[in-house]
């Protein structure tokens, strides 16, 4: 298999043409208006309204050229707590290019192996809940979760209204800063864009490799003792080389309530009801003869191949919620948003007077076999993904061979920041190594 690597001109692409002519996939819940959009469910086989989402019409008008889609943990891994991370019953499983045996993490699993792998220098995934910056993580690219609102979701399968966003998959910051510049952008079909043509910038142009230089950076030392040690050494590593590019690290010893930041199920339950519901009300019935997520939970229970691993009690649970005006939603939406946000994020940088927060991604990638006890170790994702700000990770080393990386987190349209502070990090320590891929057979 012959991969692009950024700066190789061989392929048709160089980071010097910003997007024209850029190779780019799609993870397979965005549509596009000549290929099928499934979000890896059976019940979605024969969905092709023939239209593009409002990112891939910006990404053709910009002439990157579009490859194709890739596999995803079928519905984003909101249909069970058992679902298997890369696998969906209309592809199948996607494997770890680094140790087929560990998982890919998901739910953007196919969009991250592709791009680590070299079949694409970009990819686009989409975060409800790490499921952009775990993949990237374990699969030794970058990885950018945008602050809500700032990328459309028109047309793109939705969990929750409140905490989807796609971004950028790829193999480095700079690329992933061009494809942002490209898919930011307000929308009228998504009312959570209104501030998005007046925030965006152009992200690529704001990289500055001298970023770190005098930066504040908030370290989460509270969260630290949830990883792997190897991953906890690597972290110590990038901490000093950040220190080396002359930032000032500040230890945060104590974090939010992330109980309270768990309240977001609830949230993202009685959302994907609604917001599921009013996409099947968009797609074809002679397509997609399923118009509700309780017609697809009857047909899940009617089809082997969907329920062969694992079942459907989320779906279960987010077909008893009562709707958008229901108090215990009303209230647990106010809650985890204010423990993320206002007294998470916000309150963590203000009181430490810090420009950005880090910490590991997450510790290596953790077996697909349920009886080996080698487990996820850690996370960072959950307080940038409930309060819809920015989240960007960057590899930063190696756990028992398996590619870590480290998060770079801002507040609220802090976007170009984040991004810049991790292409300083990125141009400093060139920790990403390309898995040595082996022939099948």
């Amino acid at each position: 298999m012959i991969a692009w690597a950024s700066g190789i001109s061989d392929r048709g692409w160089m980071p010097e043409a910003g997007i024209s002519g850029m190779p780019i996939l799609l993870k397979d819940n965005i549509e596009t208006a000549d290929m099928p959009t499934t979000a890896g469910s059976l019940a979605l086989s024969g969905n092709a309204p023939g239209r593009d989402a409002p990112i891939v019409t910006r990404l053709r008008e910009a002439g990157a050229v579009i490859l194709g889609k890739t596999n995803l943990s079928e519905w984003a891994n909101i249909r069970s707590t058992n679902s298997i991370s890369g696998w969906s019953a209309v592809v199948g499983q996607t494997r770890n290019p680094y140790d087929p045996a560990r998982t890919p993490c998901g739910s953007s699993a196919g969009s991250a192996v592709a791009v680590a792998i070299g079949l694409a220098p970009a990819a686009i995934g989409t975060e409800t809940n790490g499921s952009i910056v775990c993949p990237a993580s374990v699969n030794g690219v970058v990885g950018f979760k945008p602050t809500v609102g700032l990328v459309s979701r028109t047309h793109i399968v939705p969990i929750s209204h409140s905490q989807d966003t796609a971004g950028p998959i790829a193999t480095t910051v700079e690329d992933a800063a061009i494809v942002l510049s490209v898919i930011a952008g307000s929308d009228p079909l998504d009312p959570a864009t209104v501030e998005a043509d007046a925030r965006k910038v152009d992200y690529r142009a704001a990289l500055d490799a001298g970023s770190l230089n005098g930066a504040r950076i908030g370290v989460m030392r509270f969260l630290i003792a949830n990883y792997s040690a190897e991953t906890q050494a690597e972290f110590e590593r990038a901490l000093q080389a950040m220190r080396n590019a002359g930032a000032e690290l500040v230890e945060i010893t104590e974090g939010p309530d992330m109980q309270a930041v768990g309240a977001s199920l609830q949230v993202l339950l009685t959302e994907l009801k609604v917001d599921l519901n009013a996409y099947l009300a968009s797609t074809d019935p002679a397509q997609v003869p399923s118009r509700s997520l309780a017609d697809l939970i009857a047909f899940n229970a009617a089809e082997p191949r969907e329920t062969v691993l694992f079942g459907q009690e989320l779906f279960i649970r987010a077909e008893a919620t009562t709707g958008l005006e229901d108090p215990v939603y009303i209230a647990s939406r106010e809650r985890s948003l204010r423990a993320a946000g206002p007294e998470g994020i916000d309150r963590m940088m203000a009181t430490h007077r810090v420009v950005a927060l880090v910490a590991p991604t997450t510790s290596r990638a953790w077996t697909n076999d349920p009886t080996d006890d080698d487990r996820s170790q850690g996370s960072s994702s959950s307080l940038a993904a409930v309060a819809g700000y920015p989240h960007l990770t960057v590899p930063m080393g190696f756990d028992r061979g398996m590619p870590v990386g480290i998060s770079f987190i801002g507040g609220k349209w802090d976007d170009a920041k984040v991004l810049s502070l991790g292409y300083a990090f990125e141009q400093r320590t060139r920790a990403r190594r390309a898995p040595a891929l082996q022939p099948e057979g």
